[in-house]
């Protein structure tokens, strides 16, 4: 029985292809749309590794640590303004992106390879103009001792811009986030002497200075003077 059923399988395999009109203009089509899928998938690391978005939620993270709230603003607060920060201050640099890489891709003027090169080279110049020169040299250094080329075509590897560029802004997070939290530590520790002076050993300084941090940094306009500061930190 199975090998009466042989040829009708054999000829079944013979008659599968490729439907009629599919060309290879549209398996283009394919490949291009699987691409746009994947870009969209690592869209979030992509955000996080080219812009200056590590530095926003580095600063507000250590802010509402000093301040001594938990869970106020919430997460979702401080990612969506750190979110719509990176976007107004990376503006120039998407337009420019799109003008000159996606749109002339989507009309066919270019191939996806200049295409890559033109919406990289934006980005490149960002981070090349906010990255230390310290972590620059760093991560050349490590690629010459592994034998990769440093250089390509007159301009630094990407592969050796990103990484340089993250631990910057890292950096560049903790020392603004240090400014801040400077002086609401010395309201804490004014606090903490002066419960300590009263005798009160078990009122914690923290909840007695919880209200006052958070009147300071309304008094003073915080919110309103860290986010100027911040934006403009960026070149």
């Amino acid at each position: 029985m199975f090998f009466l059923t042989l040829p009708a399988v054999a000829q079944g395999q013979q008659g599968l292809g490729f439907p009629d009109g599919f060309s290879g203009q549209t398996s283009g089509l394919i490949i291009q749309l699987f691409g746009l899928l994947t870009v969209l998938a690592v869209a979030p690391g992509l955000l996080i590794m080219v812009t200056s978005f590590t530095r926003f939620v580095i600063v507000f993270s250590i802010l509402r640590a000093g301040i001594g709230l938990q869970t106020t603003p919430a997460n979702l607060v401080l990612v969506s303004l750190a979110l719509f920060m990176t976007f107004y201050v990376m503006s120039p640099v998407f337009d420019r992106a799109w003008r000159d890489g996606v749109q002339p891709l989507l009309s066919q003027e270019i191939d996806e390879s200049q295409a890559f090169t033109r919406i990289t080279q934006p980005f490149r110049e960002f981070m090349l103009e906010n990255v230390r020169e310290q972590d620059l040299e760093l991560f050349a250094d490590l690629a010459r001792e592994r034998g990769q080329d440093v250089v390509t075509d007159e301009t630094i590897d990407i592969r050796i811009v990103v990484p340089a560029f993250m631990i910057s802004e890292i950096r560049r997070g903790f020392e603004i986030g240090f400014l801040v939290v400077l002086p609401l530590l010395v309201i804490d520790l004014v606090v903490a002497t002066i419960v300590m002076a009263m005798g009160m050993m078990m009122l914690p300084p923290s909840v007695v200075s919880l209200p006052f941090k958070i009147l300071f940094f309304v008094m003073i306009d915080g919110w309103n003077v860290l986010v100027g500061s911040m934006v403009r930190s960026v070149s």
